[in-house]
This record gives C-alpha cells, sequence and structure tokens, in this order.
C-alpha cells in the first residue's frame, strides 16, 4: 500500500480523491492553508501554505510514494499576491521537495482555462496548442505561469513520473467551484446572441482520472474531458434552471454582482474552448461513469429542492 501526499485537502475533489485511496486501504496526508471542516476518519490533516516551513518538516517525517498537487487556487477572493505565492512559488516549493525526498511520482492538476476561449480556436484543441487566456486575462496569469513549470518538471526531472493534468469544467454535488455554483442558481443567465459548445465532467471521474494516472505511472501533459460536448443553454436546461438573456457589455457587471465571478471566465460564455483527451485514453483505460444529464443534476439537485 501507498503513503500518499494531497495538497488542497479541504476542496471536494481533493477529497473524494482521498476517499477512494483511503478505500483501497492507503494511508494519507493531506494539507491545505484553508480549514478543512469534515475531515475523513484515517486521513491526516496539515494546515499550512504551500510554501513555509511546515512543508518541509513534513516531507522529512514521512516517506511519500506520490503526491497529488491538487491545490491550486481557484478563487479571486485572494488577492493577487497570494495567490502567486500558493500557486507558483507553493508549487514550485512542493516540486523541490518531491525531488529531494526522492517521491517517485507526482500528479499536478491544472486546467483547461489557460488555453483560453477565443473565436480563433478550432474544435477540439489538445495539449501542444497555444495558451491564450494570458494574453486577455492576467488574473489567470498565475495558473499559466504553474501549468509551464510543471510541463517543464516533467523534463527537468525524469526520475519523478510527474504527470500534468489538464480537466475541462468539473462540476459535482460536493464541489462548490465557480460553475458548479453558478449552475445552482436559479436563474442562470446567457450572453444575448452566444450559445458555445461546453464540456462537464463528473467529480467521480475526475478522481478516477487522477488515480488512472498515477497507477498507470504515466509522465507528460494530458487533456481530461467527458464523452459529451453541448450548447450552453441546453446546460442550462438539463440543470432545469431559469434562464434569461443578457447583453454582452454588462455581463461583467451582473456576474460579479451574483458573486466572486472572475472575469477571464466570462468569455468561456461567449466563445467555445473544446479539448480532446485522446492522447490521455491512449494511454490509461478511461472512460467516464457518468453521463451528461446525470453529472449536471448531480451538481445542481440539492438546490433545486
Amino acid at each position: 500500500m501507498a503513503h500518499v501526499l494531497i495538497t488542497g485537502i479541504a476542496g471536494g475533489l481533493a477529497q473524494r480523491v482521498a476517499q477512494k485511496l483511503l478505500g483501497q486501504g492507503h494511508t494519507v496526508v493531506g494539507i491545505d492553508y484553508r480549514h478543512v471542516r469534515t475531515p475523513l476518519e484515517k486521513l491526516t490533516v496539515h494546515r499550512a501554505h504551500y510554501n513555509k516551513t511546515i512543508i518541509e518538516d513534513i516531507f522529512r517525517r514521512e516517506n511519500f510514494d506520490v503526491v497529488f498537487h491538487l491545490g491550486r487556487v481557484f478563487s479571486l477572493k485572494e488577492a493577487a499576491g497570494k495567490r502567486f505565492d500558493l500557486n507558483v512559488v507553493g508549487s514550485q516549493k512542493i516540486m523541490n521537495l518531491v525531488v529531494q525526498h526522492k517521491v517517485p511520482s507526482l500528479i499536478v492538476l491544472s486546467t483547461f482555462h489557460i488555453y483560453g476561449a477565443h473565436p480563433s480556436n478550432h474544435i477540439p484543441i489538445a495539449e501542444d496548442e497555444p495558451l491564450r487566456a494570458g494574453l486577455q486575462f492576467p488574473q489567470i496569469a498565475d495558473a499559466i505561469q504553474m501549468d509551464n513549470m510543471a510541463t517543464t518538471w516533467v523534463y527537468r526531472h525524469p526520475e519523478v513520473k510527474t504527470c500534468v493534468l489538464r480537466p475541462t469544467n468539473i462540476i459535482g454535488p460536493t464541489l462548490h467551484n465557480t460553475l458548479t455554483q453558478f449552475l445552482r442558481l436559479k436563474h442562470v443567465p446567457y450572453l444575448l446572441g452566444f450559445n458555445p459548445m461546453m464540456q462537464f465532467l463528473h467529480e467521480d471521474d475526475m478522481a478516477d482520472a487522477i488515480l488512472l494516472a498515477w497507477q498507470s505511472q504515466i509522465t507528460g501533459v494530458f487533456n481530461v474531458t467527458s464523452d459529451e460536448t453541448i450548447p450552453w443553454r441546453t446546460a442550462i436546461s438539463l440543470s432545469r434552471a431559469k434562464t434569461f438573456p443578457i447583453v454582452a457589455p454588462v455581463a461583467d457587471l451582473f456576474l460579479r454582482a451574483t458573486g466572486n465571478f472572475p472575469g477571464y471566465l466570462i468569455d468561456f460564455f461567449r466563445y467555445p474552448c473544446v479539448i480532446t483527451d485522446r492522447l490521455f485514453r491512449s494511454k490509461v483505460n478511461f472512460f467516464p461513469r457518468h453521463g451528461l444529464e446525470e453529472t449536471l443534476w448531480s451538481a445542481v439537485s440539492a438546490a433545486r429542492i
């Protein structure tokens, strides 16, 4: 059985990965800068920033077989400097410690958002496509820098089996990311004149993909997505929300009024960013178990009661 470290353990996806690992008999240690409200039984949790000395102490005491670095900070509630420290400086520290302490495997969670939603995007987007997002929105620059750093790490440190995953929209019943919470609104808007194609991946399927990437010992950069692609307005309908149009010039103000909605995501409701995970599936036996309707409904059903 493996001894596992998971960063970002306060998040729903990290919790699902931990739950699956514990169910398989592995031992799991979790780290997060946030408070973990309901830690799983048999899960050891440390609260710490990823770039602090406590991380060094944990690596020194433990002998990990794999690190799942799932702790990328999405929220714009955090100041840009803090996001940079956590996403870039913190990630670099964790990867350095992986090498220093000879951890055999590293899985890094990135995002398809780094490709950007752009009218020039072709369909589908593979892993070797340029990253357009940083050209339009500096808010995602730290995510792009983290991805670039991890991608470089794959080739600089072949002694570590490093796999970088760029999933599409992950949604599910235990997640509280921006898109999941947006779909849970009673009234979900769309941009007048736009209806881009979108993809959604159930949290359990993404957890399975993460475990498969480790168990298969693959290295490199891989997109991860589901089998179906649908228009945004169809997704709203399947989530059983009421909908209404808003015009593009006021979209930014409206979406910010609904909550902490990052400005760079608005273009994803205007232009398509459809990815292919053909490369990932050529390496591992990955088949999402949840269909599109089930995925959408699982994410919003509790809010519809």
